[in-house]
């Protein structure tokens, strides 16, 4: 197993201008791939789990001077919601400017919050809340996760605002497991452009101007970071996930909290360990939402006969979403490997190209893996775990952690479009299933017997249903094409151009223009 430096103390990774001339030719590419090039300047702070990154949140708030950010897919009515709602009120009562956005769907255990943030000053936007008129508005979520304080400073991450990511001993349920970063840089104006985007996408308005500070962001680093907000049907992330499994030439290391990988990334995947890369991927081994789990299982057959390495972890919950590559590029943010982030969600994600921070991002896997379990493929051509950590843990007399339970609505319905590409395989014989996928479809079997049971027996119990969604879809594609004959438009449209922006954006070897 290659060996990494480790990391500084405090995560710090500021300059290291080391890079290979071979990878520098990919930049544009890198680029165009995920429509977003490359800022120059930055420093970049590795936040691991709900302790370091809730106390470095609540800091940045404490201390800001003009105006706060704020966006979360959850904001849940806990213990860490209340801390976090009554900091961002302190602040909008002492006469800063604190925008807010959740996510309906995500939020749903949070709303009692929302009404005590609006009296305090709060500007708040729920995302995508139900409408007469978007029947399916649900399948696309905003599952971003950031905050920018002043201009200054800026996060972004795979932690929402929910006590589950500190865990509670008591019931010995771990910390959940996931990983942010701080930057400081020019890359911070490039997330309050994210944010602005959401913020419109609400359909209340644009943000508008926010209160100035004492000018420009001075560089802070030498940290080259893309900032890639992806919008549904951008695709932003998969792409450029698709060209890092064809570029890496060492080494690519996946953290995923809910994969269920395309046929096309699968293939990347084992084109690259055919090729000679470390190909590892690490995802949890028991997931908050149950139906995930079958799903992501049936995709280890073909990455293992690739000679790709699959882990899953030990404790409560993986809830990271990362990758690094070849000891100096690594991802953190909010995509996950599956349908419902690359193609349905607004997410963001931060690309940065260090020697340094992708060194403390591979020394800190290398440490992950040893709370997981790896998964072998037997000479009877069967999938198995390899002993258990928590099968010696108990034979020890140890405490053994519990897995997470099972997710709100929110978080399930994230995972709504992969189990539906399990549903229709078996239909079109589009890819090969496997025996992890049995399960899922049998259940989906008996619940689709039972309908058909209940049509041919009480008919009017199924058609009555069906004439109200009928009339409901009628109704909004009605409502939508009168709106379209006024000339009506429900909040300003986002019409994503991502090579038109890199291009912009790009100047000689890539810099900012």
């Amino acid at each position: 197993m290659p060996s990494h430096p480790p990391s500084a103390p405090d995560h710090v990774h500021a300059a290291n201008p080391v890079r290979g001339q071979d990878y520098r030719r990919w930049e544009h590419a890198f680029a165009r791939a995920a429509g977003a090039a490359a800022s120059g300047d930055n420093a970049v702070r590795l936040l691991l789990d709900a302790a370091e990154n809730f106390p470095a949140w609540l800091d940045a708030i404490a201390k800001a001077e003009r105006y706060i950010l704020f966006e979360s897919y959850l904001f849940l009515n806990d213990p860490v919601g209340l801390k976090f709602a009554e900091a961002l009120m302190a602040r909008a009562m002492a006469g800063l400017r604190v925008c807010v956005v959740f996510d309906w769907l995500g939020s749903v255990g949070g709303n009692i919050l929302w009404q005590p943030l609006r009296d305090a000053g709060v500007e708040l936007r729920i995302f995508n809340a139900p409408r007469l008129d978007s029947p399916l508005a649900w399948l696309s979520r905003d599952h971003r996760k950031s905050i920018v304080v002043d201009g200054e400073v800026g996060f972004v991450s795979g932690l929402c605002v929910d006590a589950a990511w500190e865990g509670d001993p008591a019931k010995r349920l771990e910390p959940w497991r996931d990983t942010g970063v701080e930057i400081r840089g020019p890359a911070v104006a490039e997330l309050e452009q994210a944010f602005a985007q959401i913020w419109a996408a609400c359909g209340e308005g644009p943000l508008g101007a926010l209160p100035a500070g004492d000018g420009e962001q001075a560089a802070q680093g030498d940290v080259r970071v893309h900032v890639v907000a992806g919008v549904p049907g951008a695709a932003s992330i998969y792409r450029l996930d698709l060209l890092l499994a064809s570029v890496a030439r060492k080494s690519l290391w996946l953290t995923d909290a809910y994969f269920v990988g395309t046929s096309a990334y699968t293939q990347a995947l084992r084109a690259a360990a055919a090729d000679g890369v470390d190909v590892r991927l690490l995802v949890p081994g028991a997931s908050d939402i149950p139906a995930l789990s079958p799903l992501s299982r049936a995709g280890y057959r073909p990455l293992l006969e690739a000679g790709i390495r699959v882990f899953e972890w030990n404790g409560t919950m993986l809830h990271a979403k990362s990758a690094v590559a070849d000891g100096m590029w690594a991802r953190v943010g909010s995509t996950n490997l599956n349908l419902a982030s690359w193609m349905s969600n607004y997410e963001l994600d931060v690309a940065i190209e260090d020697v340094t921070f992708a060194q403390a991002m591979a020394t800190q896997y290398e440490k992950d893996i040893g709370h997981a379990t790896e998964i072998l493929l037997t000479t009877q051509n069967r999938v198995r775990r390899t002993e258990a950590r928590a099968t010696v843990a108990k034979e020890a007399g140890e405490q053994v952690a519990k897995r997470a339970p099972s997710g709100s609505a929110g978080r399930a319905a994230a995972g709504a479009v992969s189990v539906g590409s399990a549903l229709g395989a078996a239909l079109t014989n589009r890819r090969t299933l496997g025996p992890a996928e049995a399960g899922l479809l049998g259940t989906m079997a008996v619940l689709v017997l039972g309908i058909a049971t209940i049509a041919a027996l009480w008919p009017r119990a199924i058609a009555w249903p069906l004439a109200i969604i009928g009339a409901w879809l009628a109704i909004s594609w009605l409502l939508k094409s009168v709106s379209l004959l006024r000339g009506v438009r429900r909040g300003p449209e986002i019409e994503p151009k991502p090579e038109t922006i890199a291009q912009r954006r790009i100047g000689g070897d890539g810099d900012r223009t």
